[in-house]
């Protein structure tokens, strides 16, 4: 018998893969009434994505799982490179060390694994509750909340929620309740997808890399800790039946020397990659983020990431929403910033799948002559793709109105040490806001209604010195944020929580209109509900 709801919860999440984790994570740490309801009734046991980049790693640390994850995952210690038939390296990018996030440029994990520690962080927060086996089948959306109407094997059931997220999957349900339209770029390859266990314990170089041969275009990766992950272009000839079955996932391994001697396979699928985008990722109370919003193919292994980027863009926005320090048409900047950021990313691995994807034997020589005399330079031998920015949305505004220039990018992650700690930023700044300043001159500009919208939105200020003389605050690194802020002439700078640039200022009064900005650009309510703002932003390590 179905039940009525007996509450409302803040956010109802439909599907509970990582970005539903991750979402589900980010609001339970805000404090907000989050049910995730997820059709299976238990975690899928098999490995699907494998790779997040830096940018991803600062997202896992401000979630509050960055140990954890790293304890699940491999980080590349050399580089990523295409070879063609002959051996020959077509392109080599250096994935060691660092990213400019603080992160290593690159990691690979068994997406079970990072999935168990997104689930139990989410899990254990008090305002979450996980429902598994609950399959949603319907939304009736209302003028404050959505009815979901679900069943499972214990019968029909009832959730209320202020809003919904559909991070369920490609084949989304809600997105299929909405009257949204899709683009399609029409870039379809099978693919057949191998993930392996070796018996031993090898080591890999390069850890990943791409045969570019067109007798069978194939990647090699690795697939986490102990796994490694072949795929295999399917060729004209084959149908998708014989290249999925077990036995053609041994043929194709033998030559790379695995066999069911020395290693076992934990899962052989067939992928179909696609390029393509809904058009509106929002309507009304209904919301989409991850596979539901996006599809991309594989090669630059940025599928999840842009899903996880979907997630902490989302969750900043709804906490403000939800709380009343916004007004709801602040979601429709979601929409706008991440759709075009995200067709950066298709458009990026679209580029590489029409190198990696050539078939015809001429077609394949003339590539390799073009990227051999480029030295294997990947600023020379890839096409040329736009940086990734955020489209228009919550950027600083030029004095004619349009975005102001060089906002809208991801900023860096460098270490500063306070009261004697030396650590990345955010392990200091929780995340959130945060304004870095040049000293302390350009706060005197700000008055008690700015500091006390700063408080409201939990900004942190963090005053800058680099050690030349004895100003209290952050010391910066020598390469750190300073040398960039003065060599562009920025006194300040606003960092969005997504760790993207506001925007910066050149003195105080810049400084003070940037707050202004901001303040108008949050759409917020004249009374805020919720939390109250505290006197002061803070200045020091989060709470």
């Amino acid at each position: 018998m179905s039940s009525s709801p007996s509450k409302t919860h803040d956010v109802a999440v439909v599907g509970f893969g990582p970005v539903g984790q991750l979402l589900a994570l980010l609001l339970g740490r805000a404090g907000h009434d989050v049910v995730a309801l997820e059709r299976w009734p238990s975690p899928y046991d098999r490995p699907r994505a494998v790779h997040f980049d830096h940018e991803i790693g600062r997202v896992f640390q401000a979630a509050g799982v960055a140990e954890q994850v790293r304890a699940v995952t491999d980080p590349v210690p050399d580089h990523y490179e295409w070879r063609n038939a002959a051996g020959e390296p077509l392109v080599r990018i250096d994935w060691s060390g660092n990213g400019p996030s603080g992160w290593p440029t690159a990691s690979f994990f068994s997406q079970p694994e990072l999935e168990a520690v997104l689930a139990e962080a989410a899990e254990s927060r008090p305002t979450v509750a996980v429902r598994r086996g609950r399959e949603v089948v319907d939304l009736i959306p209302g003028a404050d909340s959505v009815l979901l109407k679900t069943t499972g094997s214990d019968g029909p059931q009832t959730v209320r929620a202020r809003y919904v997220i559909g991070a369920d999957g490609a084949n989304s349900f809600v997105r299929s309740r909405m009257a949204t339209t899709v683009t399609d770029l029409g870039f379809f390859h099978d693919w057949l997808i191998v993930d392996t266990r070796p018996h031993e314990q090898a080591e890999w170089s390069p850890m990943n890399w791409q045969l570019c041969d067109p007798r069978r275009p194939t990647t090699i990766v690795s697939g986490g800790p102990g796994r490694r992950r072949w795929e295999f272009l399917r060729l004209p000839h084959e149908s998708i039946e014989e290249l999925s079955t077990a036995e053609t996932a041994w043929r194709l391994l033998e030559p790379w020397g695995r066999t069911p001697e020395n290693t076992a396979i934990e899962r052989h699928t067939v992928y179909t990659f696609q390029a393509r985008w809904v058009d509106r990722w929002r309507e009304g109370r209904l919301i989409l983020a991850g596979d539901a919003a996006h599809q991309m193919p594989p090669f630059a292994g940025q599928g999840m990431c842009s899903g996880m980027r979907d997630a902490i863009n989302l969750a900043w926005k709804l906490d403000l929403v939800l709380d009343g320090r916004a007004g709801p048409d602040l979601l429709d900047t979601y929409t706008s910033e991440r759709s075009e950021h995200v067709q950066h990313a298709i458009g990026m691995s679209m580029a590489l799948g029409q190198v990696i994807c050539v078939l015809d034997p001429e077609d394949a020589a003339a590539r390799d002559r073009r990227m051999i005399a480029a030295g294997a330079d990947p600023r020379l031998a890839l096409p040329p793709t736009p940086p990734p920015v955020l489209g228009d949305g919550v950027l600083q505004r030029a004095a004619e109105g349009t975005r102001a220039q060089n906002v809208g990018h991801l900023t860096p992650q460098y270490e500063v040490t306070y009261e004697g700690r030396k650590a990345l930023l955010d392990e200091f700044t929780g995340g959130g806001f945060t304004i870095l300043t040049d000293g302390t001159a350009a706060l005197d500009a700000l008055d008690a209604t700015d500091r006390d919208f700063l408080a409201g939105i939990g900004a942190v200020v963090v005053p800058l010195h680099d050690g030349t003389s004895q100003a209290e605050g952050y010391l910066d690194g020598s390469d750190g944020y300073l040398p960039h802020m003065r060599e562009h002439g920025h006194v300040a700078a606003l960092i969005r929580p997504d760790f993207y640039l506001f925007g910066a200022a050149t003195d105080g009064p810049g400084l003070k209109e940037l707050i202004g900005q901001l303040r108008e650009q949050l759409r917020q309510p004249a009374v805020a509900k919720g939390r109250a703002p505290t006197p002061e932003p803070r200045s020091a390590i989060a709470g």
